[in-house]
Parts: structure tokens; sequence; C-alpha cells
């Protein structure tokens, strides 16, 4: 495992990939142009992106693998967005009894399994002799340790296997990819349709533009290495618990 530090991003040259064109992806599109202009900066969604893609579609995911080689290499950074909290029936549980099996496994198709299923998909693409960044946006919900408050059984759930999962691949590619480094990233609470329904509770001042958080994210990703590659950040920099 090298312990090598990460070339300025300004001199960064490949491609970049991100995932769910919302509004922290697209934020994280536009400044990550600015750091790194020598970056071809690609998007990928269900709409409005460079690349079809649904996480929680095998054949969608199979495409992208079948092309990945070819149209994204060199690949130098990663970073999904792709979240789902809510959506229609579907919402966060405040008790047992909303609990069902339904919920459980979308909020797993797209939370747990996506991430992971796109790293395998765009793995051909990753060269192995330049760093490489694979980013995935988790959330302090997710930390079984700082789980004071209860509720919320499936997204919670979902985002600490995605946390294990990615954890696991960053010490597989330690061996395979070792200029590679894998982070889990809590981007606080941003302004955007997925914390919608909760912004009425966060102090102001704890809400962050899309534009912040991505600022913040990358700041938080031009600090790593593949030394630390698996870690689990809060958007300043600080680890979260597991």
């Amino acid at each position: 495992m090298t312990t090598a530090t990460h070339p300025c991003w300004h001199d960064w040259e490949g491609q970049a990939l991100i995932v769910g064109p919302g509004g922290i992806g697209r934020a994280l599109a536009a400044e990550l142009a600015r750091r790194a202009p020598g970056l071809r900066i690609r998007s990928a969604g269900r709409r409005d992106a460079d690349i079809r893609l649904d996480l929680a579609d095998d054949a969608s995911l199979a495409a992208l693998a079948a092309s990945a080689a070819d149209a994204l290499a060199p690949l130098r950074v990663v970073i999904n967005t792709a979240g789902l909290l809510h959506d229609g029936p579907l919402q966060p549980e405040k008790r047992l009894s909303q609990v069902n099996r339904q919920a459980l496994e979308r909020s797993f198709a797209v939370n747990a399994f996506g991430p992971l299923l796109l790293a395998q998909a765009v793995e051909a693409a990753l060269p192995r002799d330049r760093p490489v960044h694979f980013a995935s946006l988790s959330a302090r919900v997710g930390s079984i340790g700082d789980n004071r408050l209860g509720g919320w059984y499936a997204y919670r759930a979902a985002k600490a296997a995605q946390n294990q999962l990615l954890r696991t691949l960053a010490i597989e590619w330690q061996r395979r990819l070792p200029l590679a480094c894998v982070t889990l990233l809590h981007p606080g609470t941003a302004a955007t349709p997925l914390s919608a329904p909760f912004g009425r509770s966060v102090p102001p001042a704890a809400l962050f533009s899309p534009e912040r958080a991505a600022g913040h994210l990358l700041d938080v990703l031009e600090g790593q290495t593949p030394a630390g590659s698996g870690a689990f950040l809060a958007w300043d920099g600080q680890p979260v618990p597991w």
C-alpha cells in the first residue's frame, strides 16, 4: 500500500464520473471542472445525464461495464451521489410497525448494493499506474455507533451496509489497485429534494447549499491518500463512527 500523496488535481488528466445528477451531483461536477480542468467530467443517472444509468437495474449496470474500458478510461475520479430516502409512499419509518420488506429492498438496492456494483462496472476503466478516487455519499444516520434516535430503519441500515461493502472494497483494492482511494462521505444536510421534507428541523447555519456541500466534499477528497482508503468522513474531514 502506497503512502504517496496525490498530485494537485489541477494537473490530473483523464475522465471523472459523477453518478446522480441531482443538486449535489451537479454542484460537484461544476466545482470539479474548476479544480481539475484536465479532467473530462461525465454524468450518469436515470435522467438528465451523459450516461443513462440506474444503479438498481442489472442491465443498466451491465451496459456501463461493457463500455467503461473504451468510453471512460482512464477514469480518475468517481463520485456516487445517488441515494434514496423517500419516494411517494416510501418514507422514513418512525416505528417498527411501519417497516415493510419492499421499502427495505428498494433502499438496499440503491443505497447499499448500488455503489458496490458501480465500482464493479467501472473497475476496468481505472488506471493502475495513477491515483484514483472512488467516493460515495453515505450519511451520519448510517453510523451504528452514533445512532441515538432510532427510526429510519431502511435508510440507516442500507447506508451502514454500504459502509461495510465499500470498506471491504478498499481492502481489496489496496492489493489490486494500490493507488486507488475509496472514501465514504457524509455531506451534512444540503438543500436538495432528498432532504427537503426534513429541512425545517435543521438550523439555517447547518443547512448547506449544494455548492457549499460540493466544495466541502472535494476539500475532504483532496486530503485523502491511498493510505487512508476506506475511511468514513464527514464534510469537515472528521471521522464518523462506524
